[in-house]
């Protein structure tokens, strides 16, 4: 999310909100997906101006900024949708929230150590082929500089 874009303040509200096109600009998704989002529980309902329009919130930016985050790790839609639900259902469900977010943390970790595994690898193998090419480029500079009659 970028920062430093105006805020458009609704007449009577007292915290400034946005439209579904500065929160698609912010957050970098469509505005098929934010709609998408909402009517799959992933965010409450956004307010509405008295035209109907979309008018998201600061606590809204920063729930679908950690539903992003949420994202990016890998958690899937529908774990997403159970935390939405858990978080909607409020603080009673604050240890069901902490678990699922415990248990995400560790796969992310697992995830973090084989990707790192795989890096090493890559990173053997990528050594081992500028090895090759550059025994083969000694060996052709060699080579060139035997046909040629200087040494």
């Amino acid at each position: 999310m970028s920062s430093g874009q105006p805020l458009n303040p609704l007449p009577g509200d007292r915290e400034p909100t946005l439209t579904i096109a500065q929160v698609a600009e912010r957050t970098g998704l469509s505005h098929d997906t934010l709609r998408y989002y909402e009517k799959a529980g992933l965010i409450e309902r956004v307010g509405r101006s008295t035209g109907n329009q979309r008018r998201y919130q600061a606590a809204d930016l920063a729930w679908l900024d950690f539903l992003l985050r949420l994202r990016e790790t890998g958690m899937s839609i529908a774990d997403m949708q159970r935390f939405a639900a858990l978080r909607a259902a409020g603080n009673v469900t604050v240890a069901d929230r902490l678990a699922m977010l415990r248990e995400h943390r560790a796969e992310l970790a697992d995830r973090i150590r084989a990707l790192r595994r795989n890096a090493t690898v890559l990173d053997h193998k990528i050594d081992h082929y500028e090895q090759l090419l550059l025994e083969e480029l000694e060996e052709s500079e060699h080579e060139r500089q035997g046909t040629d009659g200087t040494t």
